[in-house]
């Protein structure tokens, strides 16, 4: 049995480059529809509190996502058994991904336990199948068993309280996950892991965050296509619907163009690529998702609704989701260039996303005034 297992696992000097295969690609499918499922549910709840709701789901959705990069870094896709391992995986997604619009509200029990079973389930797979194959990685997941078990509780209890309870302990479940990483998963009687149980292919890790950016700048691009389709052909229209695929863009290159071949290059090359991944890739890349999602909200807005009143929430989603973007990328490109201080054009870029939000809301500007100069950055 445990050469059987060995045969789940990838054959491969971690410097190595795995492409990304297509079982793969059809898993992410699923998160098509979660990003999807996320925008909307904003759009619908276009509050701070919906804002922090839906920040939440995000949390949530990324970190099912990003374990499982993680783990097809390890195994062997084109082995039946860990295929089917990730279809089982894909069904609980769309569990997970249909109940985030009533998450807060009859859907909770069904976004809670579609979590915690993908989350524990795909853990215990992998110590099963790295067992008299890979002590260290065994260990690694049986104490990442170990936090997913902590929070587990409180995902479960918080499905079935009230809205404002259930935030709490499900905001609660997240930072205890969020924390496992960064104490590397210290467990009692198992010790703590270490980078050399995250000896991860870069480039891999890499070429797979740099989809899931895909992913959600293509739900951006669908967003402004679909709802330009449904708006008079007027000239206000056109401004908002240019205006809106320019930021996508512009988007697409700010990460694309040099931020993520060089942090391709430097992932593939470090000695601690598994502490790098950490990093730069699980943790740095959730404003970048973020603010994409948001980005996306804000163009829905601005393209329905180009002129007229604005409230202060659609001001904010309209600047704050390319703030939100390059954040993320001005941490992501300082961790993987070994440079001294973070891009200083992203920090006038945010300074100037800053200014434009205030004043847009202090002098009441029209969306299309917003649209417009939010480019700059």
């Amino acid at each position: 049995m445990p050469h059987q297992r060995h045969k789940l696992f990838r054959v491969r000097d971690i410097h190595d480059h795995s492409p990304v295969t297509y079982i793969e690609l059809f898993f992410d499918l699923v998160f098509v529809f979660a990003i999807t499922q996320l925008s909307h549910r904003f759009i619908e709840h276009l509050t701070y509190r919906g804002a922090a709701e839906t920040v939440l789901l995000l949390l949530a959705v990324w970190w099912v996502w990003i374990y499982t990069s993680w783990t097809t870094n390890w195994l062997d896709p084109d082995r039946a058994h860990v295929r089917l391992m990730l279809l089982l995986l894909m069904a609980g997604g769309l569990v997970l991904s249909a109940a985030i619009p009533d998450a807060f509200g009859e859907s909770g029990l069904a976004f809670a336990g579609a979590y915690c079973a993908m989350q524990l389930y795909r853990t215990l797979y992998m110590a099963w199948a790295a067992r008299g194959v890979h002590r260290g990685r065994m260990r690694n997941f049986l104490r990442i068993a170990f936090w997913f078990l902590l929070s587990l509780p409180l995902w479960i209890y918080g499905a079935f309280c009230e809205a404002d309870l259930r935030f709490a302990l499900w905001a609660a479940a997240l930072m205890v996950e969020y924390a496992g990483p960064f104490a590397f998963f210290r467990t009692p009687g198992l010790g703590r892991s270490s980078g050399e149980d995250w000896d991860i292919s870069g480039a891999h890790m890499a070429e797979r965050c740099a989809l899931f950016i895909i992913i959600a700048l293509g739900e951006a691009v669908l967003m402004t296509g679909a709802t330009f389709g449904d708006t008079p052909q007027t000239q206000g229209y056109w401004f908002a619907f240019l205006s809106s695929f320019a930021g996508s863009a512009t988007m697409w290159w700010i990460y694309f163009d040099v931020g993520a071949k060089r942090g391709s290059e430097r992932i593939s090359t470090s000695d601690n690529a598994g502490l790098m991944a950490r990093n730069a890739y699980t943790y740095l890349h959730i404003p970048i998702v973020a603010g994409v999602v948001v980005t996306a909200v804000g163009d829905e807005m601005l393209i329905m609704h180009p002129t007229g009143h604005m409230s202060s929430a659609a001001i904010w989603a309209m600047v704050g989701g390319p703030a939100l973007f390059l954040l993320g990328n001005q941490g992501f490109k300082w961790v993987t260039s070994g440079m001294r201080f973070p891009p200083l054009s992203h920090f006038f870029g945010l300074l100037l996303l800053t200014a434009i939000g205030f004043a847009a809301a202090h002098w009441h500007w029209q969306p299309i005034a917003v649209g417009l100069p939010r480019q700059a950055p």
